[in-house]
């Protein structure tokens, strides 16, 4: 038995004799490879190919890795390893915190690099039978979460660092209501738990731009005391 075992593998790396190398290995162990060679490529594939894990280089042309982990983890768990020159320890806990799941260095040996892929498949677990879908459509609104971006009515909306990440997170879980408590750490972090108050602003900031009635929302709705949901 081979070991990709038919499964999909994204190589994004602009090193192109690197790339082609570690295609043409890969595919001899029985991977479905699919390359990028810039982030916004690596963006675009991510969603198409649908891969069941991503090995990801942090020097890229068009932007970091760091910002391609972002984007890629805005609407999916996939696994994702970064294959990377740089050995400095800020830079792996960089990456890590950042959504990485594993982080190889180069050089390194094509076995350790297969076996890190086959671990990094075998960790990953569907959560609640979610299918990771990249453009959310709600109404008037396009929400492109990999890009990071939203539109309403085809006009893109300006959202803040925050109000992004509040919406975010209510976009990942829709159709569920996500806790107060869940939303203040995922958002604001640790320690935040008594600040309610942000929620109420920041929703309202959310409906405003977002919604064509705010006082009468049809995407972001509250459950009095509990929590908040977004609805498609």
């Amino acid at each position: 038995m081979t070991d990709g075992q038919g499964n999909r593998v994204l190589v994004v790396d602009d090193d192109e004799g690197l790339t082609r190398a570690l295609a043409i290995n890969l595919r001899a162990h029985g991977w479905e490879v699919t390359t990028a060679e810039t982030g916004a490529r690596a963006l675009d594939a991510a969603a198409s190919a649908r891969p069941d894990v991503v090995v990801l280089d942090l020097g890229l042309p068009d932007m970091s890795g760091l910002e391609v982990l972002a984007g890629i983890r805005g609407w999916s768990r996939v696994p994702i390893v970064v294959l990377s020159a740089r050995q400095m320890n800020d830079d792996k806990i960089d990456a890590l915190d950042a959504g990485a799941d594993d982080y190889v260095t180069k050089p390194f040996a094509m076995n350790e690099l297969l076996a890190r892929l086959r671990a990094a498949v075998r960790r990953a677990q569907p959560v609640d039978g979610a299918v990771d879908v990249a453009v959310i459509e709600a109404g008037t609104l396009r929400i492109d979460l990999a890009r990071r971006t939203v539109a309403r009515k085809d006009a893109e909306v300006r959202l803040t660092p925050t109000e992004w990440a509040l919406l975010e997170a209510l976009v990942r879980n829709r159709g569920r209501m996500v806790s107060r408590a869940q939303l203040l750490h995922d958002v604001w972090g640790p320690g935040y738990d008594a600040e309610t108050h942000y929620l109420r602003v920041y929703t309202a900031q959310l409906r405003r731009k977002l919604e064509d009635d705010p006082g009468a929302p049809v995407h972001i709705l509250t459950h009095p005391g509990a929590g908040y949901r977004f609805e498609v």
